[in-house]
């Protein structure tokens, strides 16, 4: 049997799988709160034509709208890529208290990749980040993605 953080990673999945059926970067994001699914959200950036369109801002939305509040105390998030600093910075302003992220962004990461914004003691909130969870499945999914644009391009 699979372990929760595994299950909710993999609903994760499914979303960045939906983004990438609708031409988007295959990231996918969903938060859980008391084992229920109160947002989920993939990247739509191009559907949206809104550079703040990531999986985690629009799942944060749904979230809060969920929940009735901008503080999404007693949730974890689960996203398919590394938080880059928009979406750090929304995890911060959400007081979110448990992250999970899959493969590591190697270009836009701040969740020890390029810096840690999420553990950094200067804010008043540092959440829990657990890195690398399914993270070769879903490094495949964006490496395939961005090999797909790079042979049509030729």
């Amino acid at each position: 049997m699979l372990d929760e953080h595994t299950r909710y990673m993999q609903y994760a999945i499914r979303e960045a799988e939906r983004a990438q059926e609708a031409g988007e970067v295959p990231v996918g994001c969903v938060i859980v709160h008391e084992n229920n699914i109160i947002g989920k959200a993939h990247n739509q950036r191009e559907t949206l034509q809104d550079p703040t369109a990531h999986a985690e801002v629009l799942a944060i939305t749904q979230a809060a709208s969920a929940l009735k509040s901008w503080r999404l105390e007693n949730t974890r998030l689960y996203v398919t890529l590394e938080p880059c600093a928009m979406c750090a910075g929304a995890i911060i302003l959400a007081r979110v208290p448990e992250v999970y992220f899959g493969a590591y962004d190697p270009k836009a990461g701040v969740c020890g990749t390029l810096m840690n914004l999420l553990e950094d003691s200067r804010f008043n909130h540092q959440p829990q980040v657990t890195p690398g969870l399914l993270g070769d499945e879903c490094g495949a999914l964006l490496t395939n993605f961005f090999r797909a644009i790079r042979g049509q391009s030729n």
